[in-house]
């Protein structure tokens, strides 16, 4: 993506804008409000990680004949801009067309493994923006000092979270079930 493509546009930013931007692996491009927020693609332990855990969320949805489907850096419509997370579980039938974005209220999980250039988005900003939409299951992959999963569930609008511990196998049951190990999707 050109730096002209951020030059060339004047006042605020909107989901169409975003949406038209031409697409660019090496980029994310996100709308918090009208402010465009660039970050990086991830490194190679965040693909990695998130890779396992694609893996593990798609093969325990299709053990519950779970109705979702499991999609990584897909672009989330929210009442309050544009958001591409790690890791979506959407209801399939919202994915069944060949979208740019699939909106908030199809989503049943969003999973963010967090990085040091996106700790304060991921920790503070990004659960409040996932819980004013509704999305009932915010799960967060942190890898430092361990590599530790914290789970949380909308209740009353906030995420009631418990941290799995890291080396320890931890059964989650929503919104599906699933056996997990944070080490163990971390590893290298």
């Amino acid at each position: 993506m050109s730096v002209a493509s951020f030059m060339d546009h004047h006042g605020p930013w909107t989901v169409d804008d975003v949406l038209a931007l031409p697409e660019d692996r090496s980029v994310r491009c996100e709308l918090l409000g009208e402010s465009l927020v660039l970050s990086p693609a991830p490194g190679l332990r965040r693909q990695r990680a998130g890779h396992r855990l694609h893996i593990a969320l798609d093969a325990a949805a299709q053990a519950a004949e779970a109705s979702v489907e499991v999609l990584e850096a897909i672009n989330v419509t929210l009442p309050s801009g544009l958001v591409v997370p790690d890791i979506v579980v959407a209801d399939a039938g919202a994915t069944v067309d060949d979208a740019v974005s699939i909106d908030a209220e199809a989503v049943r999980l969003i999973v963010e493994l967090v990085s040091p250039g996106n700790r304060t988005m991921d920790r503070r900003l990004k659960p409040l923006l996932y819980a004013e939409a509704g999305i009932p299951h915010y799960w967060r992959l942190e890898f430092d000092p361990a590599p530790r999963l914290i789970v949380g569930e909308l209740d009353h609008g906030r995420y009631v979270e418990r941290t799995t511990a890291p080396g320890v196998v931890t059964r989650i049951d929503h919104p599906f079930p699933l056996k997990i190990d944070p080490a163990g999707i971390a590893r290298r």
